[in-house]
């Protein structure tokens, strides 16, 4: 399981529900490249509003395996495709993920600008259900 952060403004978990399937791109950080090279299609993906939000405000899907970004065709970038499978029912705050002792060495809260982070099958049934109070 991940996590994959945007800026709402830029693109935005709505957005991808419009479009039904998005290009993940714009990844440069090696870290967060090797997590979307590690993605395998139908993993899911809990999508992330940072800036003012700062929550957790959607799950996704990996539609589309890791493959070459076409701005970056010497390789050394990738994407992935993402499918929208719902909103969550609320937002799980970053503050209320900070709360939970589970997420302490979490990527989320200890690298803030990674951009792809992965999950722990307990973190993310912690996130899915604050997601549905």
């Amino acid at each position: 399981m991940w996590l994959v952060k945007t800026e709402p403004e830029e693109y935005s978990f709505a957005r991808l529900r419009a479009e039904k399937r998005g290009v993940w791109d714009g990844v440069t950080n090696p870290t967060a490249q090797k997590n979307l090279r590690a993605m395998q299609v139908g993993e899911k993906v809990f999508v992330y509003h940072t800036g003012g939000e700062k929550a957790v405000v959607g799950v996704a899907k990996v539609a589309g395996a890791a493959r070459v970004d076409p701005k970056y065709p010497n390789g050394k970038l990738v994407v992935v495709d993402l499918e929208p499978v719902a909103a969550l029912a609320r937002p799980v705050t970053l503050a209320e993920i900070k709360a939970l002792p589970l997420f302490a060495d979490s990527p989320l809260v200890r690298q803030g600008r990674l951009s792809v982070v992965p999950l722990t099958a307990a973190q993310v049934k912690a996130i899915e259900e604050l997601g549905r109070k």
